[in-house]
């Protein structure tokens, strides 16, 4: 039924559900996971060449691939094979972007991120992406 899961995460404990419940389905139906964390230019702003916001840019990247290795290493003890990608940009865009260019059969995502209201059932991002694909997402 599937053959590729797309986990967004941004390190949040909704984000933690979805990429637990994300593997769990990739176990069962022997599927790939395509593990992708954006570093969000709206939330950090867009670097200047050089200053200090490329500085944090780079920081948070490097948080990220630990998160994304661990995320791999979590697949691997479920018998799950987990690719992984770090990107900058706008979340929901990339997202979509990665979804459709591998061909995933599913997003799996938590059902809001870090950074959204806690009243609301959806968070931005997520509600973004399924208005954007086609692709069947999950919230979790």
């Amino acid at each position: 039924m599937y053959d590729t899961i797309l986990i967004p995460t941004d390190g949040s404990e909704q984000a933690e559900r979805g990429i637990d419940h994300g593997l769990d389905l990739a176990a069962q139906y022997d599927a790939t996971v395509l593990c992708l964390y954006v570093v969000d230019e709206r939330r950090y702003g867009r670097p200047p060449a050089l200053g200090t916001v490329e500085v944090d840019h780079e920081k948070h990247e490097d948080e990220a691939i630990e998160l994304l290795k661990a995320i791999e290493a979590r697949g691997r003890d479920r018998g799950v094979e987990v690719e992984h990608e770090c990107r900058r940009g706008n979340p929901w865009d990339e997202i979509v972007t990665l979804a459709e260019r591998e061909d995933a059969d599913l997003i799996v995502m938590g059902r809001r991120g870090e950074t959204d209201d806690r009243r609301t059932p959806l968070g931005s991002v997520t509600e973004q992406v399924m208005r954007q694909t086609e692709i069947p997402v999950q919230a979790v």
